[in-house]
């Protein structure tokens, strides 16, 4: 019997197509997926940077770790709204020398004194190089250490190999964190000796004007009963070539201590900035922590608050003002151990042109920690019909003695109150200045610092006035 073969009908050949399109996706994705150094530059940098051994093994230790864990893609959860394809590894990826940079390299409005004319310590790096370093002496003599990296490696090794990448942000957390741990470049130590009160903020800045990777590891420790101010900020022209920055910040608060840490970036926005945050606060311990994230091209970021002793206390505000084709994934998470904990979350952002931002938010409670008191909120504003912003509030509650809520808005400007500044003899765009100023005000007073502050709102200023 001659069986002849079905004709193809529009659902086959719809099948048949897609399944062509995501094997040709998928052969896309290995191939853009490839991370183009190997064992031997991750030794290299070790030697450049005139490592001592002990530091070398982590980094070879964390690079076997990241070969083993797979490039993330929309098919992982948490990334399922971020796609890092358009990613160049082979442009992005330079590990070079920062050159011949000095602090003439840096804006100087970047490390201006952060209260009248007195800096309680300063460091400036340049492409990752470290071009200026300061700190007061009383602070100095009460037993600060506020260095760069590299400084502390050798002069604080028993620190570093106890705390670095230990008990925080951890490399086997994700691939990024695993490069991360393989290739940082530069980065801070801030250590507080236990009931040491800085009376002035620490400050950090961070420019890259050259093509070269970085990668940034901010480690703060305040011992109990300590306090401290200390501000972090990280910027660099925009320019045509890609560039990767990879980050960690690790902040330990322990007992009783309190820090108050604000961390700013205003990449360029050629860069694909990937980062892992996470403070952790002992009893009765506080953390105040504000994030602003301005530039890049593409970032994803998480950011977690562990809150491991009874009574503990953090607050995490953020901002964030995104235009043209920018994309800003902010997956943030607040874990209650202990009892009588509490957090609180506020993050705002301004949405322009085809930009997007994802913000992913979880409150965890372990069975233990009854007596809990979490709140997170996110608002966004739309400037315009093209750009989006999905909030995805989230809680996960496993005790039955606590107040935990939620809330997320996205919403445009108000005509009725465009309509109501303008009747006052405001010109539209004055108008739409001020109700976004408004809008960013709650947060904006959580900086400590009226010249950030300035500094921050033009630059947000300059995104209004750009075309969208």
């Amino acid at each position: 019997m001659n069986r002849s073969r079905p004709p193809l009908t529009g659902r086959t050949l719809h099948s048949r197509n897609t399944r062509r399109l995501n094997l040709v996706r998928r052969r896309v994705e290995l191939k853009e997926a490839t991370v183009p150094l190997t064992r031997e530059d991750v030794v290299a940098l070790s030697e450049r940077l005139n490592e001592p051994d002990w530091l070398r093994e982590k980094r070879l230790a964390a690079w076997e770790l990241a070969e083993s864990i797979p490039m993330p893609t929309t098919r992982d959860e948490p990334w399922r709204r971020t796609d890092i394809r358009s990613l160049n590894w082979d442009e992005a990826m330079h590990l070079a020398d920062a050159g011949d940079v000095s602090l003439g390299d840096v804006p100087a409005e970047l490390y201006r004194p952060l209260i009248g004319d007195r800096q309680g310590g300063l460091l400036v790096f340049a492409n990752g190089k470290l071009v200026h370093s300061e700190l007061a002496d009383e602070i100095a003599d009460q037993g600060v250490i506020f260095a760069d990296l590299a400084t502390a490696a050798m002069e604080y090794p028993e620190l570093l190999q106890r705390l670095m990448m230990t008990e925080a942000v951890l490399p086997d957390e994700g691939k990024f964190a695993a490069l991360h741990a393989a290739l940082w470049t530069h980065g801070v130590l801030v250590y507080v000796p236990r009931n040491v009160h800085v009376e002035y903020p620490l400050h950090s800045v961070e420019y890259a004007p050259g093509l070269q990777m970085t990668a940034t590891h901010v480690l703060v420790v305040l011992e109990e009963g300590a306090s401290a101010t200390y501000l972090h900020e990280s910027a660099s022209p925009t320019q045509e070539h890609q560039i990767l920055h990879l980050g960690a910040t690790e902040l330990l608060v322990r007992d009783n201590a309190d820090l108050r840490y604000v961390a700013l970036q205003n990449w360029g926005e050629n860069v694909y900035n990937f980062g892992h945050q996470r403070g952790r606060v002992g009893r009765d311990g506080k953390l105040d922590w504000v994030v602003g994230e301005m530039g890049c091209r593409l970032g994803k970021v998480f950011q977690t608050l562990e809150l491991d002793g009874d009574g503990s206390w953090g607050r995490m505000s953020g901002l964030y003002f995104v235009h043209g084709r920018q994309h800003l994934d902010l997956d943030t998470q607040q874990n209650h151990h202990a009892l009588r904990t509490t957090s609180d979350l506020l993050f705002k952002g301004a949405l322009k042109g085809h930009s997007r931002v994802v913000w992913q938010g979880m409150i965890v409670v372990d069975p233990g920690a009854q007596q809990t008191d979490g709140f997170q909120a996110n608002r966004n504003l739309l400037l315009d019909r093209h750009s989006r912003a999905d909030s995805i509030p989230g809680l996960e509650i496993q005790a039955n003695d606590v107040r935990c809520t939620h809330a997320a808005t996205v919403g445009r400007l108000d005509d009725n109150e465009i309509f109501y500044l303008m009747s006052r003899g405001i010109s539209r765009e004055e108008a739409t200045k001020l109700i976004v100023q408004g809008f960013f005000d709650p947060v904006m007073q959580r900086i400590p610092f009226e010249e950030v502050r300035e500094r921050l709102w033009a630059s947000i200023e300059s995104k209004l006035d750009a075309p969208s």
